[in-house]
């Protein structure tokens, strides 16, 4: 029967035999064409991208999920576009793999012009690679409708360009977020409130995604903030907003406990958070670092940490360990009495004088045993 189907349409005999036959197979032969198709494309832009940049076979296949090329036309004009721009082999890369389509992209009208835009605002060629390739989604954006309006409103509101730049060095983001939605509802909030401007303009300067959340996410995180016993009208308001900006409960419970196993209270780490709320975004094996390495290594009284709990936020490796093994040489010496916390805060410039310079007999020898802490520490 199939056969006699068939025979029909090819000597065009016009019966109901050759239209089901018609409608039949043609779709699975076009269905085929089509597979076949789309498999060859994502099967050259997973080589394109392994042979041409590096990618491996996995990650170039999930890229390849979700753009595809059949000649490398396209893409090797992309890539050289990014490479005249000052951007490095492994930054093309992160880049690609955050945003494949990129590699599809019409470089006049989508990429050059925001590359631009940015160079017309002081931001310089490495800063730009770095911006972009850290958030390649930039360049998804309008830059009539997203990048410029943002931008201006960062620079309105910090009342300078400068300021709007470290904003978006820090988190390009707000250039792509919708400010009506996510910015706006928050800044009248802390207004309404008694926020001061200037704090409300020094956290979004310092860390911008403090107010880029939900309206009824942020007002829950002012109400916790507030029974905390902050006081809306001091800067440390604002801070402790920021430190607890994606920190869950059970996050925040879990780094309690990590400072009640070197002596803290929760009433200490509370003391703690109020004095510096960064304290508490620092990772738990970072807090286990430098609480181990000050209590049990250096032997400093914990207590003492809690009342100055900035020191949990610096460097442990380029910043803690090598003057704390220092200052170790230093009481050895008898150079110093005593071991002050101050020491890990002071500038670089600010301890060599102090700790180095001071001891002008000893100053080439002790310079060089701190720099020896610090190559050892970052080994």
């Amino acid at each position: 029967m199939i056969h006699f189907l068939c025979k029909t349409v090819i000597h065009g005999r016009r019966t109901v035999a050759n239209s089901s036959c018609v409608l039949h197979i043609t779709p699975l032969l076009f269905s085929s064409r089509f597979i076949s198709t789309s498999s060859n494309e994502q099967s050259f832009t997973s080589s394109y991208l392994v042979k041409n940049l590096g990618f491996s076979p996995e990650s170039a296949l999930s890229a390849s999920k979700h753009v595809q090329f059949e000649t490398p036309d396209k893409p090797d004009s992309v890539v050289a576009f990014f490479q005249s721009q000052g951007f490095s082999q492994t930054q093309i890369m992160k880049l690609i793999e955050k945003q494949p389509l990129v590699l599809v992209s019409d470089i006049e009208k989508t990429l050059l012009p925001k590359l631009e835009f940015f160079q017309s605002k002081g931001v310089s060629r490495p800063e730009i690679a770095k911006i972009v390739s850290g958030y390649p989604f930039v360049l998804k954006r309008s830059l009539e409708e997203n990048i410029i309006p943002n931008f201006d409103f960062c620079s309105n509101l910090l009342e300078s360009d400068e300021k709007a730049i470290d904003c978006m060095k820090r988190d390009v983001g707000v250039l792509t977020i919708d400010l009506d939605v996510y910015i706006l509802p928050n800044i009248n909030l802390l207004k309404e409130i008694g926020v001061p401007d200037s704090n409300i303009k020094a956290v979004f300067h310092q860390h911008p995604r403090t107010l880029v959340m939900t309206p009824d996410r942020f007002k829950e995180a002012v109400e916790k903030v507030k029974n905390l016993g902050f006081d809306p009208l001091k800067l440390n308001f604002v801070q402790a907003l920021s430190g607890l900006r994606g920190l869950s409960t059970s996050t925040w419970e879990r780094k309690i406990d990590v400072y009640k196993k070197y002596g803290w209270s929760e009433e200490d780490t509370l003391q703690a958070f109020q004095r510096h709320p960064w304290c508490m975004t620092a990772s738990e094996n970072k807090i286990i670092g430098i609480m181990d390495f000050l209590v049990n290594i250096m032997g400093i009284n914990s207590a003492a940490i809690a009342r100055r709990p900035s020191i949990l936020t610096l460097s442990l490796e380029k910043r803690i360990i090598p003057r704390g093994l220092f200052m170790q040489v230093l009481l050895s010496k008898s150079l110093i009495k005593d071991f002050r916390l101050s020491a890990f805060e002071a500038s670089e410039k600010k301890f060599l004088n102090r700790y180095v310079n001071t001891f002008e007999e000893n100053a080439a020898e002790l310079l060089k045993i701190y720099q020896e802490k610090l190559d050892f520490s970052s080994s």
